[in-house]
């Protein structure tokens, strides 16, 4: 029997796939729910199980778009599975290799022709030639001739470009790939948020030290309780899903002509995988306790990693955060992730002078940029919401934790 497999619909808005890899070869025998391919859709990499044990035709090659319900292979379901070599009855000889009887003689290997001399005419341009490469005010010394001899012609002169003192006998290879369908999709998104929404940026700076002394005072008792380390986005995502509660504007998307507001705070997380940035959601992150944000912050880094992230985990979502500072960035405009409409820039932590009391300190001090659209957030919310963001990191005990960091961390 001959079964035909077809693309199953990975989410409701996909309506095609690309073959990213076979990992089958045509004619493979495959045993069923084995992964024969994996496919990118735009919103993810995702594995494709074989539907039953047999011999399969491949219908579809790599970096093909294939609409969700077409046939990409056939498995023949009656042809058996085969056989390794038979094992013989007699026990297997080892065969050695006879030494050469000394009076053979072993066979001369064939003398390499000697290399043809190098003629006058090698690198001697054709009249035609010298003049373009006068008018070039290119060197005959330096073009490799193709002509007879070596002899440069008018075409090696009309494709010659000058070296304009470049230093020459380096690599000048390149490469064309073929970008696939979610670094594709990931780019039209991108170009399509700063076409498409009144983006504006504003940055502020927090003075981490009261985290750095609650993560040196509690991680060690924070990682034997939970198995979990103690990191900064639990602070981050509790400092920002109390700043949306109290600038809701930030939590609103526009769609049309209306605006669309959230009583949840469902947090996007950029995360890089091995196909490239993805963004999966924290539902109802206002719920979570600092265990919480941080053991699903992992679940889903892990998931991105593996390429076991699902459409289902990476739609949706009311506001993202993007933790740049962990590839070493100072200081960047992060773009808003449609359709929402604003965005937090995470950077790295520098110690830095600042003004503390009327003092001039040395403090790890973190720049932070929120990027909104300005056609539903006005500055005043815009500025108010990253103002207490910056409040509540720098007062972390007493805005975040209710002044008992042991119950908040659940230790």
């Amino acid at each position: 029997m001959i079964l035909e497999m077809k693309v199953p619909s990975p989410g409701e808005s996909i309506k095609e796939v690309e073959i990213a890899t076979w990992l089958v070869q045509d004619g493979d025998y495959v045993e069923k729910d084995q992964a024969i391919a994996e496919v990118d859709s735009d919103k993810a990499t995702l594995e494709l199980p074989a539907e039953a044990s047999g011999i399969i035709t491949l219908k579809a090659s790599e970096g093909d778009a294939v609409a969700v319900g077409a046939v990409v292979c056939l498995i023949d379901t009656g042809a058996a599975k085969p056989s390794g070599p038979e094992a013989s009855g007699a026990p297997a000889a080892e065969v050695k290799a006879e030494a050469p009887k000394a009076e053979e003689k072993k066979p001369e290997a064939p003398k390499a022709a000697p290399a043809p001399a190098t003629t006058y005419a090698a690198q001697t341009p054709s009249p035609a030639a010298r003049k373009i490469l006068e008018e070039k005010n290119i060197q005959p010394s330096d073009i490799v001739g193709t002509g007879k001899g070596g002899r440069i012609t008018k075409e090696d002169a009309v494709n010659a470009v000058p070296s304009m003192g470049t230093p020459t006998g380096g690599s000048r290879g390149t490469e064309r790939t073929k970008l696939s369908m979610l670094r594709r999709k990931v780019a039209e998104r991108l170009v399509s948020a700063k076409n498409e929404t009144a983006m504006l940026t504003t940055f502020n700076e927090v003075d981490m030290t009261n985290i750095y002394a609650l993560r040196d005072q509690y991680k060690e008792e924070f990682k034997a309780k939970h198995g979990l380390g103690l990191g900064f986005m639990s602070f981050f995502t509790k400092a920002v899903t109390r700043a949306l509660q109290l600038y809701p504007d930030v939590n609103s998307m526009i769609d049309g002509q209306e605006k669309i507001s959230y009583d949840f705070c469902d947090i996007s997380v950029a995360v890089s995988g091995p196909k490239g940035l993805m963004v999966p959601v924290m539902r109802n992150a206002e719920l979570l306790s600092f265990r919480g944000v941080e053991a699903e912050i992992k679940r889903l880094a892990l998931r991105a990693r593996d390429g076991q992230i699902t459409v289902d985990e990476m739609t949706g979502g009311t506001f993202t955060i993007s933790n740049g500072g962990v590839f070493g960035s100072m200081l960047s405009t992060p773009i808003i992730n449609p359709p929402q409409s604003g965005i937090l820039g995470m950077h790295n932590v520098v110690e830095r002078p600042i003004v503390r009391n009327g003092q001039i300190v040395i403090a790890p001090v973190m720049y932070v940029a929120l990027s909104y659209d300005h056609r539903i957030i006005d500055g005043r919310e815009s500025v108010g919401f990253l103002v207490a963001v910056k409040e509540a990191l720098e007062n972390p005990v007493e805005i975040l934790m209710d002044n008992n960091p042991k119950k908040a961390l659940e230790l």
